[in-house]
């Protein structure tokens, strides 16, 4: 990859050892450094950014704070195993089997990882306006709330907020502050609203400081948020969920058939 020359720097106003991190990245996340392999060394990196040793040195210690790479001060730095995820939307539609965990515990689990969930909060709340919309609720009206944090391995990586409206989940086993066996999908199939249509929309942004404290960003990385929407029979809306995961954790794959 070609470096900027220094008259272009203007172009891009981040520091000059955040911007040696952002290359190195992108390598490790394109496979051009594998699991395994070795970084350039520090004279090759100072020579390929024209920086200092202490500016390499800094970059590579965001990359150890994100857990990409390992290495000591004096010794060869090495790529670790690969820790982003693929993500199949379309595997999570669909209710469990009875008696089955959510199946975002059962997919994230594949591979020997350890998935598990948080409950944080369930309560009756008014929506954000984009869930609200998305509800097809008159502004003001509320919505049962429940939000949880998941996490792979003991660490965070995701968190969760879905929004259910009052008419379908009053009364039923969702206003309960416990995990739900199966997930929600299968309260809501039984309660006779089977979901038919999953509709994502995915944008990168900056983490608030709610969203960096509870995934324990290592740094002000971007997060992939997911308004997701499903429907049920007669195109009604059954629930709208915030997902935001952390973006250096993850990547989202989208599979279609030519019609």
């Amino acid at each position: 990859m070609t470096v900027p020359r220094a008259e272009d720097d203007d172009f891009d106003r981040r520091s000059l050892h955040e911007r040696i991190a952002a290359d190195l990245r992108d390598d490790i996340m394109s496979g051009d450094l594998p699991p395994g392999a070795k970084l350039p060394s520090t004279v090759q990196l100072k020579a390929r950014f024209d920086a200092s040793n202490a500016t390499v040195q800094k970059a590579l210690q965001l990359l150890k704070d994100e857990r990409l790479v390992i290495g000591r001060a004096g010794a060869a730095v090495t790529v670790r195993e690969h820790r982003q995820r693929t993500v199949r939307p379309a595997a999570y539609m669909a209710p469990a089997e009875p008696g089955e965990p959510y199946r975002w515990l059962t997919e994230s689990s594949k591979g020997g990882a350890r998935a598990r969930s948080e409950l944080l909060e369930v309560a009756e709340v008014v929506p954000p306006a984009d869930i609200a919309e998305a509800l097809r609720l008159t502004p003001g009206d509320s919505a049962l709330l429940r939000s949880q944090r998941l996490l792979i391995d003991d660490e965070p990586v995701e968190l969760v907020e879905s929004y259910y409206p009052l008419e379908i989940s009053r009364g039923t086993a969702m206003t309960k502050r416990h995990r739900i066996k199966g997930g929600t999908p299968a309260i809501l199939a039984d309660l006779g609203h089977p979901p038919r249509l999953s509709v994502d929309r995915v944008s990168a942004r900056v983490p608030t400081q709610e969203q960096y404290r509870a995934l324990q960003l290592p740094s002000d990385l971007p997060v992939l948020r997911t308004l997701r929407v499903v429907y049920s029979d007669g195109d009604r809306p059954i629930e709208a969920s915030v997902l935001v995961k952390a973006g250096h954790l993850y990547e989202l794959r989208y599979e279609f058939t030519a019609e």
